[in-house]
């Protein structure tokens, strides 16, 4: 089953609709109706007549609008199968005929209708709102034709300008709630598995924080994930430090390499607790020889202030930390999802990241 679409399998699947029929807007609100006139060649565009329902076929001005080649490629460009994509934020104010491509697409049995979750965080307060209207490509899961169908989901969407990035659902034991609120909690976690997902796709090795291990993520424990290490003690460039493999233990994420280097620790911390994440990183510092692993802070945009103000405390001079922001993580983390990242140098990974 192909994971990606062309324009070519949109028009397709919208021409296998039936013809000279009004077909209803995802909205039930929405008395319009949408009528496919004419296709033109393989990938559009697609001509549909737009008219009221309440007003009658006949006695409603009906208005031609196309469906342009550009605005389907556009749509099938964003489309993977398992990822939810808000049509109204892939073609923003550009096209409008945004909801009638949506409508005809969710009357194909393999587009789904679906409000996953979004994050809302104002500051400190982090909430789990419900989402935006979201169309989903479920190949696996038809369901009848001709008719809108909705697709109840745990999915939680966190926007960013490039991408959006899904989560899905994860359940959180109540031990590695770390006495913060359930919704602080299960952002700090989105983070942690963003963090653990780009270091796998980057060709590393990750430890997990002890008390965060059996945290459940696509049905399996954090721990049982690939490239997540069950046994520290069998890493070579831990072996002999053993005041280093009990902080190990405690860092929210580590990036092994080989058998020689450590690229990254990472602390993923709220503005309460940014101090303890850098004394946690100076007593990983202190516990190794001098090698060259960057000590990174992640949190969200609006800590940076106060997260280079306690990094450049004297007690921490030598720890050289960054600030890995949220919104950078997640942008990363993207990217490293939608494409098969090759190649990539510590300078790259450094530009996501700001030098202390």
């Amino acid at each position: 089953m192909a994971t990606r679409l062309t324009a070519e399998n949109l028009v397709s699947a919208i021409d296998s609709l039936p013809k000279n029929v009004g077909h209803g807007y995802t909205s039930s609100k929405n008395k319009g109706r949408i009528e496919v006139i004419r296709i033109d060649g393989p990938e559009g565009p697609i001509f549909v007549k737009r008219y009221n329902s309440s007003k009658g076929k006949a006695a409603s001005v009906a208005k031609i609008n196309s469906i342009s080649a550009e605005m389907l490629w556009r749509v099938a460009n964003a489309i993977s199968s398992g990822q939810p994509i808000n049509i109204d934020r892939i073609l923003g104010a550009s096209y409008n005929t945004r909801s009638v491509l949506e409508a005809l697409l969710a009357k194909c049995p393999e587009f789904w209708m679906c409000y996953p979750q979004r994050v809302q965080q104002t500051g400190q307060v982090v909430k789990i709102k419900k989402g935006h209207k979201h169309i989903w490509w479920r190949p696996d899961d038809l369901h009848a034709a001709n008719k809108v169908a909705w697709a109840p989901t745990e999915k939680v969407i966190s926007e960013i300008p490039a991408a959006d990035v899904t989560y899905e659902a994860m359940v959180i034991p109540e031990e590695a709630k770390k006495d913060v609120p359930a919704e602080v909690a299960r952002r700090h976690t989105q983070i942690q598995i963003a963090l653990i997902k780009i270091g796998e796709a980057l060709g590393f090795q990750n430890s997990v924080a002890i008390e965060d291990q059996h945290i459940t993520y696509q049905g399996r424990k954090l721990v049982e994930h690939d490239n997540v290490i069950k046994d520290l003690s069998a890493k070579q460039q831990l072996m002999g430090y053993p005041k280093a493999i009990e902080v190990v233990r405690r860092i929210d994420v580590v990036w092994f390499r080989n058998g020689t280097l450590m690229p990254a620790a990472f602390e993923v911390e709220h503005s309460t607790k940014i101090r303890s994440g850098l004394d946690r990183l100076q007593r990983l510092k202190d516990s190794l020889p001098p090698w060259p692993i960057r000590n990174v802070i992640v949190a969200d945009d609006s800590d940076r202030n106060l997260v280079l103000q306690y990094a450049s405390e004297k007690m921490y001079a030598g720890l050289g930390a960054k600030f890995f922001p949220y919104s950078a993580v997640e942008e990363l983390y993207s990217l490293c999802s939608r494409r098969k990242v090759r190649g990539v140098t510590e300078e790259f990974i450094d530009s996501f990241m700001e030098a202390i």
